[in-house]
């Protein structure tokens, strides 16, 4: 049996390495600290080692010294890992045993394919193709799952919500678990269960909410006991208001008449620290979208009369070749004919003339597959809502930024081409 000794300061990466490699059958050990990483090191003499290039009480680079100064352990492997890399941390550990440095937070995959490349062995992983985000606002946990569901990533994702508890300080927990992208079938049973007991170890079963499609998913959680309690819905409006404890169509913040987008953006932790455990997958870079794979002669549409918002617009798709139309209201637009035939609108809500519900209601009724991101200053529960019956892919709150433009088109025409 290999020996592996995990050097981290991290209670919450230690436990998940010492549970994942043991699982593949690696007599995993921790360490806590520098000086009881060169102290276990000496005594276990581990096939591998895999430490944090941060540690109190000695550093890593002198735990590596010791390592190379000590001729039981100067060939042993090292795996390192980091929230902050540069060259000058490369060029130190360079001259000693490392085979990879990781910047954290970590993909997991990427990890275990270097510890067994390291050690020598094989690693039969789960290789469903699934997309797991997590992540809090307004003290709601939300957990997205689409494509499928992977045994890693949902093992991965009970460390995850953790992690978020701790950063964000959240004493009462509240579940919104999105699953209308994944097909889910009786052959997937052991990993739903799985990924509702993981939720469920955190939440009670009256503060999740799982919104999905699925009918099976309905008539599993309606079969547990345990998950009595534990609302599905494919409403949207009821998800949102049984979870937030609202009536659906009041507003968040009656002063200011908004919603607050508590499904819209993330919020920022309430501890300096940053995440360590990565949900994306190394693989996944492969399957990454690139705009400029696509035709060069596709046309955007900008729907909005702020000019500024037009050329912003242009500004975010100003290395590529793809024509931006402007117009300055609604009507302009659906009155061109060359409108039928854009890849992508960006549509503002509030125009003269015809305001972008309008303009949506029209579309419906000519092409129901056209791409519509929504760019609007408001931000109230219901408008959301609304816009999002009516078909629009993607809502975004002025003011915008060109990057933020970007990821947002790449996200829908990946979907979409």
């Amino acid at each position: 049996m290999k020996k592996i000794l995990v050097i981290d300061e991290s209670a919450l990466f230690r436990d998940f390495l010492a549970k994942k490699l043991g699982e593949y059958g690696f007599d995993v050990s921790v360490a806590v600290n520098g000086l009881d990483g060169s102290v276990k090191v000496r005594q276990q003499m581990p096939n591998l080692v895999i430490m944090d290039y941060y540690l109190s009480r000695s550093s890593s680079l002198e735990v590596l010294e010791k390592m190379r100064n000590d001729p039981n352990t100067a060939e042993t492997p090292v795996i390192m890992a980091s929230a902050k890399i540069d060259r000058e941390k490369l060029l130190q550990v360079a001259r000693f045993k490392v085979k990879k440095f990781f910047t954290k937070p970590v993909r997991v995959d990427a990890l275990l394919n270097a510890v067994a490349e390291s050690v020598g062995v094989e690693l039969d992983m789960d290789n469903t193709p699934c997309i797991v985000d997590a992540h809090v606002n307004d003290d709601v946990v939300f957990v997205e799952i689409a494509e499928g569901l992977n045994r890693e990533k949902l093992e991965l994702l009970r460390y995850k919500i953790k992690e978020l508890l701790d950063l964000y300080e959240l004493s009462v927990v509240k579940v919104l678990l999105l699953m209308s992208n994944v097909n889910v079938s009786a052959n997937d049973s052991m990993k739903l269960g799985m990924l509702l007991r993981t939720v469920l170890q955190y939440a009670k079963p009256r503060n999740v909410r799982i919104l999905t499609n699925s009918d099976y998913v309905s008539r599993y959680v309606a079969g547990q006991d345990e998950m009595a309690g534990v609302e599905v819905t494919n409403s949207l409006e009821k998800a949102m208001a049984g979870l937030l404890g609202r009536k659906t169509g009041t507003y968040i913040d009656p002063s200011q008449k908004v919603a607050q987008q508590e499904f819209l953006q993330v919020a920022a932790p309430k501890k300096e620290r940053g995440e360590s455990i990565d949900m994306k997958f190394e693989a996944e870079k492969s399957q990454r979208f690139d705009l400029h794979e696509l035709d060069e002669n596709l046309t955007f549409a900008v729907v909005d009369d702020d000019v500024v918002i037009q050329e912003l617009i242009k500004t975010a798709f100003s290395d590529t070749h793809f024509s931006i139309k402007a117009y300055q209201n609604g009507k302009l637009f659906v009155d061109d004919p060359e409108s039928e035939t854009v890849a992508l609108v960006f549509l503002d809500l509030m125009m003269p003339e015809m305001d972008g519900f309008q303009v949506l209601n029209e579309l419906s009724k000519r092409r129901t597959d056209m791409p519509v991101i929504v760019l609007s200053a408001l931000s109230q529960q219901e408008t959301v809502v609304r816009a999002l019956k009516l078909g629009v892919k993607s809502y975004m709150i002025k003011p915008l930024n060109p990057t933020a433009v970007r990821k947002k088109a790449t996200e829908i025409l990946k979907a979409s081409f």
